[in-house]
């Protein structure tokens, strides 16, 4: 997509389909797509998709949202991310375009690093950590071979989520990034 891509303006990146996998995933699991009530004993279950990003910006790390990422193509998601990116790193977002998240994405991307523990973004219950792409030698047909690695962080709310759905929720996200042309 990087070779055909036309417009200077806007900038291909591997986070868009992270955002749109994670659409697929919260309709399939869906205790990703809730928050805590304040009586802490009962959930309140989201039925929209809001995904946001970790931006660092002039004013520290804030966590701009797109809106219903389940209804948007690609394409849509890559614009509005590119437009909200730049508001954040302009320190020109509002209250309204870092509100109403579900879930949370926050990427090492170019920074640097492998692993990490991200924070949960309060009311979310999960946030997904994305460290940068490696290339690594897998054993396949007797021989090994270059393949690229997509180190992923996932923390929870074990007070919502408990283990095996966190490892439902990676195994899905890998099989459905493993297809991207099926986003």
């Amino acid at each position: 997509l990087k070779n055909i891509n036309k417009n200077k303006n806007t900038k291909v990146s591997y986070i868009p389909f992270f955002m749109k996998t994670i659409s697929y995933i919260l309709k399939e699991l869906t205790v990703f797509n809730t928050s805590l009530n304040t009586d802490k004993k009962s959930l309140i279950q989201k039925h929209y998709i809001n995904v946001g990003c970790a931006v660092e910006s002039p004013k520290g790390l804030v966590v701009p949202v797109i809106k219903n990422i389940d209804k948007k193509s690609i394409k849509e998601i890559t614009i509005e991310f590119n437009k909200i990116v730049s508001k954040a790193r302009k320190g020109k977002l509002s209250i309204e375009d870092m509100s109403g998240g579900c879930i949370t994405i926050s990427s090492l991307g170019n920074i640097g690093g492998q692993y990490f523990t991200p924070i949960i973004n309060s009311p979310e219950v999960a946030i997904l950590g994305i460290s940068p792409i490696q290339i690594e030698s897998i054993f396949k047909n007797n021989k090994f071979v270059p393949r690229k690695m997509l180190p992923i962080s996932l923390s929870y709310d074990h007070r919502v989520i408990n283990g095996s759905d966190a490892a439902r929720f990676t195994d899905l996200f890998s099989k459905l990034i493993g297809h991207p042309t099926k986003l």
